[in-house]
């Protein structure tokens, strides 16, 4: 097996980083001394989850008659929505959320998405990774390109929760993952310390992979430590709870713990729901239960580091305004997207283009009014104090067509 390889397969760095040190050497410097910096959060709804469910226009009469089986009632009405502002209204399942609305730290942007027409999951997720609809081609995601202008880089700068480095983090910067669930803390071979010597020994010149190696081996015992800690400060040292809640407080408590992760990315399926979609209740709405805890666990966890971040929630494209014969809905085109932390929320933002026939995309799905685009770049200059050239940078080949005001 060659070096390379080994490093990548004994979960030391991610593959991103190892061809991203290979051909342009980086060395890790000392953690930044801003206690508090500003921290982005990004999950991604893998397989397209419906918007028209999650933040309802309950005033549309258009939408009860598209979804005569599915529709989410209205409020005051049994399984109603969670009235948000007279107009739309949040599915019953995600009510452990409505505090972050009622203070305010809660936003939604309606009629938003890509501006390219792809219906293809692939392709769909792989632009809304890499911020540049319609090309299919690139080195690098949105994320991995806003780590190369941050200041301050360490091997910890971002973290991906899950086994491989997702296209949105992909390029030439160092990532972190983290594995989910218990095999966060599972040990590795190299964790032995008799292996640990050998490859010290075996890596101690100033090539390129043996750099590689030291900054994968600083990243992972910063990560180790903070989980060690984490898991002694647990109740008696019970276990997290599986599932998405669990990776989410265990994000959460490595950011507390540690000033140097100011990026973090996590990604959920189950959303393609063609089939037995439900209403108030069902599939759908027992993913929603499960992402809302999540999310309020992520920022029970956050604590005081709540404010100064911005978590963002996307989905590749949402579904059809009008059910199936399934029970269901098939891929669409405008969704939704959620903005939690500091920003100003207690809004839903974005301007609504309507469900009648004649407004939708197509003849059948939600029209798109906001790019995903505008949302990211207000983050990133409102939150991340990005200038012109620096946005250019993180989101190639876009111009700015509005800007919301959520921040």
């Amino acid at each position: 097996m060659k070096r390379r390889d080994f490093l990548i397969q004994s979960g030391i760095f991610s593959t991103s980083a190892i061809a991203a040190i290979s051909s342009n050497a980086w060395i890790a410097r000392s953690a930044t001394s801003n206690t508090n910096p500003k921290r982005l959060i990004v999950i991604f709804l893998r397989g397209a989850v419906d918007g028209l469910s999650v933040v309802v226009p309950y005033s549309q009469t258009a939408y009860y008659q598209a979804r005569p089986k599915i529709a989410i009632p209205q409020p005051g009405k049994e399984g109603g929505v969670l009235d948000l502002d007279g107009r739309f209204g949040l599915h019953p399942a995600l009510a452990s959320l409505m505090p972050f609305w009622q203070d305010k730290s809660l936003a939604f942007v309606h009629a938003s998405g890509s501006s390219d027409p792809t219906r293809s999951h692939f392709d769909a997720q792989f632009y809304m990774e890499s911020g540049i609809p319609g090309v299919k081609r690139s080195d690098d995601g949105w994320m991995n390109r806003l780590l190369g202008v941050l200041s301050g880089h360490t091997p910890i700068q971002a973290i991906s929760v899950g086994p491989t480095t997702p296209a949105i983090l992909s390029g030439r910067m160092p990532v972190a993952n983290l594995a989910l669930g218990n095999n966060s803390s599972a040990r590795l071979p190299l964790d032995r310390p008799q292996i640990r010597t050998a490859f010290d020994k075996l890596y101690s010149s100033n090539d390129v992979l043996s750099q590689t190696y030291r900054e994968g081996k600083m990243a992972r015992q910063a990560l180790m430590n903070d989980l060690d800690a984490e898991m002694k400060m647990a109740n008696n040292g019970a276990p997290l709870p599986y599932g998405f809640a669990g990776d989410a407080q265990r994000l959460a408590k490595l950011m507390v713990k540690d000033p140097r992760i100011e990026l973090g990315f996590m990604a959920l399926g189950g959303w393609d729901t063609h089939v037995n979609q439900g209403s108030s209740q069902g599939q759908l709405a027992q993913n929603l239960q499960k992402l809302g805890d999540g999310l309020a666990v992520l920022v029970k966890g956050l604590g005081a580091v709540y404010p100064n971040t911005v978590i963002m929630v996307m989905s590749e494209f949402g579904r059809t305004v009008a059910e199936n014969g399934n029970g269901g809905t098939d891929h669409g085109h405008g969704n939704v997207m959620w903005v939690l932390g500091g920003v100003r929320g207690g809004k839903v933002y974005g301007e609504w283009p309507g469900l009648s026939t004649s407004q939708l995309y197509q003849q059948r799905d939600l029209a798109i009014t906001t790019d995903f685009r505008d949302i990211i770049s207000v983050v990133l200059e409102r939150h991340l104090y990005m200038n012109d050239a620096k946005l250019a940078q993180v989101l190639p080949s876009y111009t700015q067509t509005q800007k919301v005001t959520l921040i």
